[in-house]
Formats: structure tokens, sequence, C-alpha cells
């Protein structure tokens, strides 16, 4: 499956979604969840405040693997997913929309360019066509 284009992407498999709002939406690809198979928890360690491009802010446990995830965007986090907390199946389901993982005001709006256009990520993960 390829990648929504309508996202930027980390090669550690976290999308990044502008929303209307100009708040940056965060989830995992499918590349992701079909690597993990059945996920079972999901935990964010960064609920609210600051966060740095590159930091971690929670992690993804799945019946085969346990894999950090990863922030692209520098701002504030200022909102989570309690859904995705609370059903991680959600994950397994519907990965790019009900599964966002935390939304983050930027602090620099640019830098959501910067991060890998879905056809980059496809190629980096071996999936272009």
């Amino acid at each position: 499956m390829a990648a929504p284009d309508d996202r930027r992407y980390l090669k550690s498999h976290e999308w990044h979604r502008r929303e209307p709002d100009g708040l940056i939406a965060v989830g995992i690809s499918q590349f992701a969840v079909e690597e993990l198979t059945d996920i079972t928890y999901v935990e964010v360690t960064r609920d609210e405040g600051s966060i740095e491009a590159g930091e971690v802010f929670g992690e993804v446990e799945s019946v085969k693997a346990t894999s950090e995830l990863y922030c692209g965007i520098g701002g504030t986090v200022v909102a989570v997913n309690q859904q995705v907390i609370d059903k991680p199946e959600t994950l397994n389901e519907d990965c790019y929309d009900a599964g966002w993982i935390i939304k983050i005001r930027p602090a620099d709006p640019a830098e959501f360019e910067k991060l890998l256009s879905a056809a980059d990520y496809d190629k980096a993960c071996g999936q272009a066509e």
C-alpha cells in the first residue's frame, strides 16, 4: 500500500499531517503497522508541553516488538488521541485517520516541508512502484 501523499514522513515510519487549523497530527504508517502486526499497547510519554524534532514521544507495542515513536517537528503537544490509548487496535484498523496519536502546534510550520514526501518514504521502505 502506497503511503498517502497528503502528509510527510520519517524513516522511522511516523506520518505527519497538516490539519486545517494549522496543527500537525502524528501517527504511524501502514508499513509500520504491518511490520509490527497486532498492536496491543500505545503509550504517550509527551502528552503536553514542548517537544523537539527527533524527540521520542511514546512507544507502540505489539505481539512482535516494541517501537519508539518519534516526532519530526518541534512545537507544543496540544492533544493526545485517547481512543488509540484505550483501544490500540485502532492503529491496526485505521492508522491514517482515526489512528492519529498526538497533535502538535508547530514552532516553525516550515519544518513540515523538510520531512519525507510520500514518494520518498515509499522508496525508503522499498515500496516504490
